[in-house]
């Protein structure tokens, strides 16, 4: 129990963390009243959006927690509830920090980059800390309130089946707020981006955050929802979601007084991270250089190699460094968990450099895109097509290399626990991410509030460097999630066996293997297909307004009339909403739909071999569909912010415009696809999981 209260301390540690760093944050200018208005503009959207989505997906979640208070009981349905709350406030914190650091990080950007650095970094930081905060009091607080008072016990049959599925609907609760987050705020912040681009640049001729584009608040507000409150929502989903599963594969995999310790490490291992990626935040400052990227990465370095000796010390005094049990026939030890630990952070740092690789502007994948614009648009749309598939490689063969490593040390579990201590890093990887539309914000407030052309020039070099983190913070999100969906399906394959007694056959003789594996390999397609056509629809009604503004709102191209900002982002908030709902519960009923298809064909036994390849199917193509759009759109964006730099003749150039049409197909990609596909992998295999309880019930 001393264990499990020191997981909650440090859970709210993050938090106070949080709290203190806002109300620093809090007390920086704000700038002028121009830059205040434009903020408060970018603010009211965003929480107009946010409340809208939220109070849809409210009344979804009411009606799935009532269905699951029916079939599987109170327990489980406030384990959903937890889950869906805390996931929900996470982003909605994440976007309040964020719509009010972004003037201010435009004011320190007028003095310093290292300023504007510091600001930006600071609002990161503190979505970070909140969600892993957030994320592992969740965890660690409802497993005690099970365990504690309400007075269950985890050895036991029935009781300890209520722990382990009260937990699951946790990650469940999360992961159905996390995919409407992310697929919601991505087809808000596309549609704006897309179609105000379409408009904005490439018909009318004007810059970026042009004021007079009706889309540009809309744009801005988009950043938030879609990047700061989607991202949050998000990572604290795969937090929660991993750890919870491996805690479920130690309640399975271990019995008595060690299943309850074996329980406890995971918890363990993410308080451990969360001091040392508090301590991380500490030592990102630019100094006397301008590598804003080396100044974040500073942060990350310096978390990454404390995180080694907290897990040995974790390690050491949770379970021991020797021999613990013996699992499916491999001895686990103490020593070869923590090595699997080591593997799960270097497949970390790995994931984050081949990301950066594709998506940096110093390097070659990012350059060839731009090159090619040189040609036209088809050549610049063909070359970033090509970095996209290619980028798909490294990040596989790093994951297979990390499942091979961990498998052999420690089984399974072993697996588990990399998993569990990548995550346990979230805090920081999503201060990176969080920084990304806080620095997008700052640069489009400087353009609308006609500031220096130096504050944008400064801004213009952090969003650079934020673009790039948004990307490899997804790169980071896709491979945690790929592995962690990995152990999902481990522990929906040990629950076919240990709660129905039926042994599942992968065989590929097996017919309805192979209609599973089709099944599910279709979902992260079509879910990406619906994803893109919902962007593309939201776009074309932006274009529409927008150029009915130009043609019915005369001065505005003279700054003599100011656009209907507001309606812009109304016509996206519903339009936002409205697409939404369908993609969304397609990995919801899909499992349940083949299910019972299935079994209504050829039995129990099929249909959950069925189930099982459709797994199995959505966590490989899900993986590459994921990497492929996400990476391949950050370096269409960051080849058209390399062309603005000066090269392949710069802004206005036929090179340009080719690279805006290259970006303009990679903003959905990136930003809402993508991203998307994330949580929809996980909340597949959880559902599944969730089936094999109400199987059992």
């Amino acid at each position: 129990m001393n264990m499990l209260l020191l997981a909650i301390a440090a859970a709210v540690l993050a938090i106070i963390y949080g709290v203190v760093q806002t109300q620093r944050l809090m007390s920086a200018s704000a700038g002028t009243e121009k830059m205040q208005e434009i903020a408060s503009a970018i603010q009211e959207g965003a929480n107009a959006y946010l409340k809208r989505q939220y109070t849809t997906i409210g009344i979804v979640g009411i009606a799935v927690c009532v269905l699951i208070a029916v079939f599987l009981g109170w327990q489980v349905a406030l384990g959903f509830a937890i889950g869906a709350i805390l996931s929900g406030a996470a982003g909605f914190i994440g976007m309040l920090v964020s719509v009010r650091a972004n003037v201010r990080t435009t004011q320190a950007a007028s003095t310093s980059l290292a300023a504007g650095l510091a600001v930006a970094f600071r609002s990161g930081a503190v979505t970070g800390m909140l969600v892993a905060g957030l994320a592992l009091l969740g965890v660690a607080g409802y497993y005690w309130v099970l365990t504690g008072p309400m007075g269950l016990v985890l050895g036991s049959d029935e009781t300890g089946r209520i722990i382990i599925d009260s937990l699951v609907a946790l990650g469940f609760g999360a992961s159905l707020i996390s995919i409407f987050a992310r697929l919601g705020g991505g087809i808000f912040t596309k549609g704006a981006d897309v179609g105000g681009d379409m408009v904005g640049k490439i018909e009318a001729g004007i810059p970026e955050d042009d004021p007079r584009n009706a889309a540009t608040i809309a744009d801005n507000v988009g950043d938030n929802v879609g990047d700061c409150a989607g991202m949050a929502a998000d990572l604290f989903e795969t937090y929660a979601v991993t750890v919870v599963a491996t805690m479920v594969l130690a309640a399975i995999f271990f019995t008595g007084e060690l299943a309850s310790t074996m329980v406890l490490y995971p918890l363990m291992i993410g308080a451990a991270c969360i001091v040392t990626s508090i301590v991380g935040t500490f030592f990102v400052s630019l100094g006397k250089g301008t590598n804003v990227m080396g100044a974040l990465y500073k942060g990350l370095i310096v978390a990454g190699v404390l995180s080694i000796g907290a897990l040995w010390l974790v390690t050491d005094y949770t379970i021991g460094m020797g021999d613990i049990a013996e699992v499916n026939g491999k001895m686990i030890t103490g020593m070869n968990l923590f090595w699997s630990g080591i593997i799960g952070l270097v497949v970390t740092a790995a994931i984050i450099w081949v990301t950066e690789y594709y998506t940096g502007t110093e390097y070659r994948p990012v350059k060839s895109v731009a090159k090619a614009s040189e040609s036209g648009h088809g050549t610049n749309v063909i070359q970033g097509l090509a970095v996209s598939l290619e980028s798909t490689a490294l990040p596989a063969l790093i994951i297979i290399g990390g499942i091979l490593g961990t498998y052999t040390l420690a089984g399974l579990f072993g697996i588990a626990i990399s998993v569990t201590t990548m995550l346990a890093l979230a805090g920081l990887i999503v201060a990176l991410d969080a920084f990304g539309p806080v620095t997008d914000n700052a640069g489009g407030i400087a353009e609308m509030a006609g500031l220096d052309e130096s504050v944008r020039n400064t801004t213009d070099t952090l969003d650079a460097v934020g673009n790039t983190t948004k990307a490899v913070t997804k790169g980071y999100a896709i491979g945690s999630a790929g592995l962690g969906a990995l152990v999902l399906f481990a522990a929906y394959t040990t629950d076919v066996e240990h709660l129905l007694g039926i042994e599942p056959n992968f065989s590929l003789e097996n017919p309805y293997v192979i209609v599973g594996l089709l099944f599910g390999g279709l979902l992260p397609y079509l879910f990406g297909g619906m994803s893109m056509m919902a962007v593309g629809r939201a776009a074309t009604a932006v274009v529409a307004e927008v150029r009915r503004q130009f043609k019915e709102i005369p001065g505005i191209m003279e700054y003599k009339a100011k656009p209907d900002y507001g309606r812009a982002v109304d016509i996206l908030t519903k339009a936002a909403i409205r697409e939404m709902i369908v993609p969304s519960l397609l990995p919801v009923l899909s499992p349940i739909v083949l299910y019972f298809a299935i079994n209504a064909i050829a039995g129990q036994a099929q249909a959950l071999a069925a189930v099982g390849a459709m797994l199995l199917g959505v966590i490989v193509n899900g993986l590459f569909v994921a990497v492929s759009m996400t990476v391949g759109g950050g370096a269409w964006d960051n080849a058209k912010k390399y062309i603005e730099d000066g090269n392949h003749g710069g802004k206005g150039s036929e090179a340009h415009k080719a690279s805006v049409t290259g970006d303009t197909v990679g903003d959905p990609y990136k930003d809402t696809a993508g991203p998307a596909v994330n949580p929809m992998i996980k909340i597949t295999n959880i559902v599944a999981l969730l089936l094999l309880a109400f199987l059992a019930h």
